[in-house]
Parts: structure tokens; sequence; C-alpha cells
């Protein structure tokens, strides 16, 4: 999945609250629900997604939200993460410790920075409370943030560690921050939504050249993954590389009727 940041390096984007939403995945207490409203209300951010939760509504979250009803009444619950972050062109996946699955690394402040250089929707994915996010999650995301707590009692708990993320964003919004960038592209970034259509074609164009040949998939499929989220594609790319795979299939179509 992409990321672009399209703006200079030494100019800064307008930072608009509206494109940041909070996004809670499989969340076990509807009590965390509300504190996660809360602390994202205080910091100026009232965009909050719901994926599968255990329970909610819930008088639990409301008493919790401590008068964040406005953050409660305009949530958005969906079954998936991808459902939640389809039209993001930016996601940053909050885990507590590193993973199997290998993602660029950053801490809050540099992910606040490079937020307020982006043009796109974004998404702060926070995972369930007691497992975080899954490595299947984390693959739909862009960058790793880690907080940096102490490592001898890093016991952060869900709302506490969205109001870390809500405050740098907040102070980078306020410091008015430029991140580092690369240069502007003419055409939008390519959404989540638009980068998993992507990585289907691209992996069944695989199957159909018989690249794999025989062995797993799954090691060149995270592979691939990685390096097309190092790409930056932009929409008209994205395009132009499901053109180069729709040739590569009708080849390898009319080699099998050939053969």
């Amino acid at each position: 999945m992409p990321v672009s940041d399209s703006t200079h390096a030494s100019q800064a984007v307008a930072f608009d609250p509206q494109k940041i939403r909070f996004v809670l995945a499989r969340t076990s207490h509807p009590g965390n629900i509300g504190a996660a409203a809360r602390a994202i209300r205080t910091m100026g951010f009232a965009r909050l997604a719901l994926v599968a939760p255990h329970k909610f509504p819930h008088a639990d979250a409301t008493a919790m939200a401590a008068g964040a009803d406005d953050v409660l009444d305009s949530v958005v619950v969906v079954p998936t993460l991808t459902e939640a972050i389809a039209d993001c062109s930016l996601v940053f996946g909050c885990t507590a410790r590193r993973r199997g699955v290998s993602l660029p690394e950053i801490a809050p402040r540099e992910g606040a920075m490079r937020a307020h250089a982006h043009a796109g929707e974004i998404a702060v994915v926070f995972g369930n409370e007691r497992t975080g996010l899954e490595n299947e999650e984390l693959m739909r995301c862009h960058y790793a943030v880690h907080i940096p707590a102490d490592p001898t009692y890093s016991s952060l708990n869900l709302a506490q560690a969205v109001q870390v993320l809500a405050y740098e964003l907040r102070l980078a919004q306020i410091q008015a921050l430029p991140a580092a960038a690369s240069e502007p592209k003419s055409d939008p970034p390519a959404t989540v939504e638009q980068m998993e259509h992507f990585f289907g074609h691209l992996f069944q164009t695989l199957d159909d050249i018989d690249f794999h040949k025989g062995r797993s998939p799954t090691t060149i499929e995270q592979r691939l993954r990685r390096l097309f989220a190092h790409a930056n594609l932009d929409q008209r790319e994205v395009r132009i590389l499901r053109g180069i795979f729709d040739d590569a299939q009708r080849m390898a179509r009319a080699a099998k009727e050939r053969g």
C-alpha cells in the first residue's frame, strides 16, 4: 500500500483534523471505546471507527466518554479493518511490540509529522486490548507506531495509547511541523481499497503465469506488499501496472491455448 506525502518538505500542508480517523479493532470493553472518544475529542478530533466491537452501543461507553457524545454519536461500525480504512492512503498501526510483519517502525511524533504533511485520508489503528493488532491487520498498514514506554513497565491501556497519538497529532497541528516528503504528484495517492484490488490482481497474475512453480506464495506476497508500500504509488500508476497484469494474463492464456 502506498504512502504519498504530496507536498515539498519545505511546505506545510494545511492541517485538517477531519482527514484523520481513529480506528479501534475488536475492542473488548465498551468503556475503553468511551475513554478513547474522550481522548480524541480533547485533542480536537472527532472521527472514530470501530471494527467488530464486542459491545457497542453500551452505557459504559457513554459514561467513560464524559461528554464526548458527539464522537460516539458519529461512530462508524464495520465488520473488517479493510472496510474501516478502504479510502485511506496513509495508515498507522499502533503496536506495543515487534511482530512477524516487517513494517517501518516509527515513534508517535514522526507519525504525526508524516500525517501533517499528507494530503489524503489517514487512519490511526489500535488493536484489541489483550492481543493488539494481528499480523493480518498490520499488513494493511504503512507504518508500525511504537510508543517508547519504559520497557520494564510498558503497561499503557488502550485509551492512554489513543491519547498519546492524539496529543502528538494535535502538537503537529499547533506547531505546523513539516515532514520529510516526496515530490508532489499530479494524481492522488492510491487508497487502501485500490491497493487491495491491485494486490489481488498481482497475486492472481503470478498464479496465471505459474510464477510460484508449486512453492508457497506466502513469503513472496508479503515481500511484494512491502515493496509496493515503499513505492508510493498514485492512482494512475496503479492503473498502468494493472494494465500490464492484464496483458501478462492474456499472454499466459494464449500460451496455454497453443500448448
